[in-house]
């Protein structure tokens, strides 16, 4: 009886040291959770690829945002998550990336509102010609208001997440032989655009043509004389180098080139929510790095379109750009026609009101 009663015993001391050193690891491991909560570790992701193609050359604003964006991601992963960006229409044209995106063989892509509005024709709004005040600035305030946060809702029903809003800065006119001061010159140019009929219709109403040129062929286009000018921002123009085939370069803040960075959007809710937080985290730095750029390089940009020998830099007058803005006002109702059409550009309305007090 005393050999029984002294296993028993030295058993039951066994299993309870043996639980107190159990007991002892899981305070630990709670300890550890409770001081770690909140911080994102390596631990919490998933190794993974994501891929991330936008149409700029790597000189652009806008790589310098994905750049940021990239850097971001690895760093609050650790590493297990990289990005793998394909600047320069590495990834197929304007529209074929657009595409690729919506069935999920691209993960995150960066394309303008033009392009993506055959897909979502509610986005066309960004469009529509003199409707945004003329400062980036106040542009940025607008679009990163509730109401851009209403319209970026809308890619969802192209089977988009809407990351946020980056920028392109405004268009410029270019052409070859006629310089621009007023609608009525337009007539009997043809212009080239990207694939949206917002943009058809601008220089249909200006008594022009338009015609659609995939944005890898704009070049010889123009040198060719398919069509007769085009239509980009400061920095498009300048690294494409479109002032060697264009006489005139006319700015006049007519339309915004704004760039949406836009996720496949089951890809992106099928994420954990720590890995969509990193997601929105490096959207905030590469969109704010964007903006930075492009403000840090528009004006030595201008200077040297402005410098360029045999090429004709215009500014429409105030005169003139209201003349245009009378001209296009009819356009957003005849554009953006449907009834909720309407509520979202009342309040893109009120919202630019409020922003500029005019």
């Amino acid at each position: 009886m005393k050999n029984q009663k002294w296993y028993v015993g030295t058993g039951l001391s066994m299993m309870l040291l043996l639980a107190a050193c159990g007991g002892g690891e899981g305070e630990s491991s709670d300890a550890d959770d409770s001081e770690g909560g909140g911080d994102s570790s390596s631990s919490e992701f998933e190794e993974m690829t994501i891929t991330f193609s936008h149409n700029q050359p790597e000189e652009s604003p806008e790589h310098a945002g994905a750049l940021a964006f990239k850097d971001v991601v690895e760093e609050q992963t650790d590493g297990q998550v990289t990005v793998d960006l394909y600047p320069a229409s590495q990834m197929g044209s304007l529209r074929e990336q657009v595409e690729g995106t919506q069935i999920g063989e691209i993960d995150i892509t960066m394309q303008p509102s033009a392009v993506v509005s055959p897909f979502v024709d509610d986005i066309k709004v960004i469009d529509l010609p003199y409707l945004w005040p003329e400062s980036n600035e106040e542009k940025y305030e607008v679009l990163d208001s509730e109401v851009g946060d209403e319209l970026l809702g809308t890619l969802e029903q192209g089977g988009f997440t809407g990351m946020g809003y980056w920028p392109g800065g405004f268009k410029l006119f270019t052409t070859s032989g006629k310089e621009i001061h007023e609608p009525a010159d337009f007539k009997g140019l043809t212009m080239r655009t990207m694939e949206s009929p917002t943009l058809i219709e601008q220089y249909k109403s200006w008594g022009g043509n338009a015609e659609p040129v995939p944005y890898a062929e704009v070049y010889n286009a123009l040198q060719q004389g398919v069509v007769d000018g085009q239509e980009n921002p400061l920095q498009t123009i300048y690294l494409n180098d479109y002032q060697e085939v264009q006489d005139y370069i006319i700015e006049g803040y007519h339309g915004t080139m704004t760039y949406l960075l836009m996720a496949n959007q089951g890809w992106f809710e099928g994420l954990d929510e720590s890995m969509q937080d990193v997601l929105t985290e490096a959207e905030e730095e590469g969109v704010t790095a964007a903006r930075q750029e492009l403000a840090d390089t528009e004006d030595e940009y201008r200077e040297n379109l402005k410098n360029t020998e045999g090429v004709e830099y215009y500014e429409l007058t105030e005169e003139e750009r209201e003349v245009f803005r009378e001209e296009s006002q009819p356009i957003h109702e005849a554009v953006y026609s449907e009834g909720h059409q309407q509520e979202i550009l009342q309040k893109i309305y009120d919202e630019i009101e409020s922003v500029t007090g005019e």
